[in-house]
């Protein structure tokens, strides 16, 4: 059994993040220009407590084989702010093995560690297989998302 755990992000991680942060775009089918893309990677790594922060989960070759990125926003609801995991992923070959689980459990310890009032994400209804991860930690939201 492969031991799997979690950390920031770094710098070192570049490649391996790149390449994850891709193959994410490309199950949802869409496409971000590669300057988002650069900028992202900068974003993730900032340690200003209003902005996005990232983590990897690592096998024992301390490679990343899966990404988890969130942002902590200020709400009209909280005094505090809220956490939202924007981004989950885990390559495809070693699904399965708890990475992703992982990752949201390190994603809720930072949100208790900054306070937060709520943790949220969205995926897309045909994404059962996240979904059924999802299920177990938290409880679907009653609602539907609307965009421009």
């Amino acid at each position: 059994m492969v031991t799997i755990t979690t950390r920031a992000l770094t710098v070192a991680d570049r490649a391996d993040w790149e390449r994850l942060f891709r193959g994410y775009i490309a199950f949802y089918e869409a496409a971000i220009a590669d300057d988002v893309i650069e900028q992202t990677f900068h974003k993730l790594l900032s340690s200003d407590p209003g902005t996005h922060s990232g983590f990897v989960a690592v096998g024992a070759d301390d490679r990343a084989i899966g990404i988890a990125h969130m942002l902590f926003h200020p709400s009209t609801w909280s005094k505090i702010g809220y956490v939202y995991l924007e981004d989950l992923y885990v390559d495809p070959a070693t699904r399965g093995g708890g990475a992703g689980t992982l990752l949201i459990q390190r994603v809720l310890e930072e949100a208790d560690r900054l306070g937060a009032t709520r943790t949220y994400w969205t995926t897309q209804e045909f994404n059962s297989t996240a979904r059924r991860l999802y299920e177990k930690v938290a409880t679907k939201a009653p609602f539907v998302q609307y965009r421009r």
